[in-house]
C-alpha cells in the first residue's frame, strides 16, 4: 500500500493554504480540466449553507477545474472529517489527465440526498473558492462565474471571523 494518496480538490480546498491546514503534507501536482462539469454550491452543509459540488450531467460544452494534490495517506481521515464524508459527501476514485499522464485520485462527491438548489454559500466560503481559483491561475471567465454566485452572511460570527483571517493570510483583499 502506498503511503501517499492523490486528491482532486475543486472547491474550498483549492488553495494550498486551506488544504494544508487540514492535511499538512499536501503538495500540488497540477491543475486539471474537468470537461462536462459545472461547479455549483448546492450541497447542504450542517451549517445551513451551500457547499461545492460538481454537476457532471452538464454537457460537453461546460468545463470545471480542479487541482490534483498528493498527501500522506495517514492524513486522509482528518480530511474525511473536515469534508463531512458520510454526511453529504462520499469519496470515490476518478480518472483525470495531467501532462499526458492518467491519475486516479479520490474526490468528494455530493450525495443526491444532500443537494438543495435553494441553498447559498456563505460569503467567506465562496471567497475561499475564488482565492484558490486565482492562486492556481484558472481562466478569468471561470473565476468570474464563481464570483457571480450569490452568497450570504454567516450568522456564526466567530466562524466568519476565523475564515476572514484565513482569507487575509491568503492575500484576499
Amino acid at each position: 500500500m502506498s503511503d501517499k494518496v492523490q486528491y482532486l480538490a475543486y472547491g474550498s480546498n483549492l488553495h494550498p493554504m486551506r488544504l494544508a491546514a487540514r492535511v499538512p503534507s499536501a503538495r500540488v501536482i497540477g491543475v486539471v480540466e474537468l470537461p462536462g462539469c459545472i461547479l455549483k454550491f448546492h450541497k447542504r452543509s450542517h451549517d445551513d449553507s451551500g457547499k461545492c459540488l460538481l454537476d457532471k450531467a452538464a454537457g460537453s460544452q461546460h468545463m470545471a477545474y480542479g487541482v490534483l494534490y498528493e498527501f500522506d495517506a495517514h492524513e486522509k481521515g482528518a480530511l474525511d472529517i473536515a469534508e463531512g464524508r458520510g454526511n453529504g459527501y462520499m469519496d470515490h476514485r476518478v480518472q483525470v489527465r495531467l501532462n499526458g499522464s492518467t491519475h486516479a485520485p479520490f474526490v468528494y462527491e455530493a450525495q443526491s440526498t444532500h443537494i438543495d438548489l435553494k441553498l447559498l454559500p456563505y460569503h467567506w466560503y465562496k471567497h475561499l473558492v475564488v482565492a484558490g481559483a486565482r492562486y492556481h491561475g484558472l481562466p478569468a471567465d471561470y473565476i468570474a462565474s464563481i464570483e457571480a454566485v450569490p452568497s450570504k452572511g454567516d450568522p456564526n460570527l466567530q466562524r466568519a471571523q476565523d475564515n476572514a483571517d484565513l482569507l487575509r493570510r491568503m492575500g484576499w483583499e
